[in-house]
């Protein structure tokens, strides 16, 4: 795997476990704000849940995913702390938006869950030793590869910025910007 995402310069190598678990920690406040404030005179309901980019996912698609996302993680972390080469299944992300209904679901109801389950994930890493930031899974996106926990929060600080740029792109398509 490549250090640096080509599409939105995340560096892996930049970004110290700490430092990854408080950017976990706000991503919550960031995406409250393209999930709560639309344009003047704008339905905000819809512009969320539109698909104007083919082969995309609606913003509101994007942070229920993230949501997930921290959600499946504070899960796998505290699975590979008590399994030896714990594999977890996939998460099935691209299922998940049609199976739970992802752009059913309330923008501000979403908001508040993708908070607590960074907030949740960013204290389950504040509470790991030293021992157990060097605990291994065994992670297979982007591809199948032992990874350290230091590399999971690392790893899911990077989806969550990330989105936000896809967000903020699906957001200015469905604004014709």
């Amino acid at each position: 795997m490549a250090y640096q995402c080509e599409e939105c310069g995340y560096d892996y190598r930049e970004v110290e476990p700490a430092e990854a678990v408080e950017g976990i920690r706000g991503l919550g406040r960031r995406y409250e704000a393209p999930l709560s404030r639309g344009l003047s005179g704008e339905v905000l309901d819809d512009t969320l849940r539109a698909h104007p980019i083919e082969g995309t996912w609606s913003a509101l698609e994007y942070a229920c995913h993230v949501r997930d996302l921290l959600t499946i993680q504070r899960e796998r972390v505290a699975l590979a702390l008590v399994q030896d080469d714990f594999n977890p299944q996939p998460m099935d992300r691209d299922a998940r938006v049609t199976r739970d209904r992802y752009n059913e679901q309330e923008p501000a109801v979403v908001a508040g869950q993708l908070a607590a389950s960074g907030a949740g994930l960013a204290d389950d890493f504040d509470a790991l030793t030293a021992q157990q930031w060097e605990r291994t899974i065994i992670y297979n996106f982007p591809e199948r590869k032992v990874r350290s926990l230091e590399w999971v929060a690392v790893h899911t600080l990077h989806e969550g910025r990330h989105h936000l740029l896809d967000i903020g792109r699906v957001l200015r398509a469905a604004r014709g910007r």
